[in-house]
């Protein structure tokens, strides 16, 4: 697995003075860390046309909020190596590569290295190569080798990085309103992502969205930063709003910390498609079932797993006919 996955693996998770079970399982997961540091980096590489970082005079949204994460970052690891709380120190460090840098902050800056302005591609290559060495430099005495390959291909001042000075707290680099208003919109994004999910609606398909909320700030977060969030949460219009007035009763709610978003449901289903769909599920179903009590029970152990696979398939048939037949009520 490289030995960069095994130091991780022994030192995350781990406290002084204990004793540690030894897992491979563990030792793969810290591979497929190091493989999503690796391609994260080879994504930024594949955009950069800077020879020089450095960080932007005007700072977006999403800018301010991933400094102000690795500000905080620094300052926690820095204080959890001084205290020797090595697994601590390594996990935080793992949490805000994966989330925060790989899941949200490449994705929020997307459109900006796409853009057709040369300054805000820049901006948005400057930032996200800036916090990823930043980044790197607090996770090499964990990972020495991946860490140290990835800066040398990076721009960057100095021979080694392992030789690099450690990064430092910045007070001037906390912004808790941006924070919030960030998390705002990750909770709107996961909302509706897992609406999405559960209805089997294709990312293709591009649905309104009503965001409702009696909070005049929170209204004004989401009416402000939508650019943040709308090609994530595949939307076609936005419309926010302090009630629920001009909304179909059939929309689906989605429920979120100081808001409820509404998803007009013609624009997720397709109505004569689902009815023919349902209506083909309902008789493969029925057959399925006759055919199994038919067999008999000469193999237990076969028809308790056909039997199984029919209850999914009627149960998933279910979930997505609720909000089928909500729409027939008010129809």
């Amino acid at each position: 697995y490289g030995a960069d996955a095994l130091r991780f693996n022994l030192v995350t998770g781990n406290s002084p003075g204990n004793d540690m079970r030894f897992y491979t399982e563990r030792c793969e997961a810290m591979r497929n860390f190091a493989n999503k540091i690796w391609n994260a980096s080879r994504f930024v590489m594949m955009n950069l046309t800077i020879d020089h970082v450095e960080l932007p005079k005007k700072l977006e949204l999403e800018d301010k909020w991933i400094l102000s994460k690795l500000n905080t970052l620094i300052r926690e690891v820095t204080d959890n190596m001084d205290a020797f709380e090595l697994g601590v120190a390594s996990a935080k460090i793992y949490d805000f590569i994966w989330d925060n840098y790989c899941d949200w902050f490449i994705e929020l800056t997307k459109n900006r290295l796409n853009s057709d302005d040369q300054t805000t591609r820049e901006n948005a290559q400057n930032v996200l190569c800036y916090v990823l060495i930043e980044t790197l430099k607090l996770l090499h005495p964990f990972m020495p080798f991946i860490t140290e390959e990835i800066w040398q291909a990076l721009p960057h001042e100095g021979e080694f990085l392992m030789l690099s000075k450690w990064p430092e707290y910045k007070e001037e680099w906390n912004f808790p309103a941006e924070e919030a208003a960030i998390e705002h919109c990750k909770d709107l994004v996961k909302g509706i992502r897992n609406v999405r999910t559960e209805m089997d609606v294709p990312p293709s398909r591009k649905a309104k969205l009503y965001i409702t909320s009696e909070d005049a700030g929170l209204r004004t977060v989401f009416e402000e930063n939508k650019e943040v969030y709308v090609n994530l949460a595949s939307t076609s219009e936005i419309i926010v709003q302090a009630d629920k007035n001009g909304i179909s009763e059939d929309a689906v709610s989605v429920v979120i910390p100081g808001a409820v978003l509404y998803l007009p449901l013609e624009d997720l289903v397709d109505f004569e498609k689902e009815k023919a769909l349902d209506s083909k599920t309902i008789g493969s179903i029925i057959a399925a079932i006759n055919s199994i009590l038919c067999t008999g029970a000469e193999n237990l152990q076969t028809l308790s797993s056909a039997i199984k696979l029919k209850i999914q398939k009627v149960d998933a048939w279910v979930r997505k006919s609720r909000y089928m037949n909500s729409a027939e009520e008010a129809l």
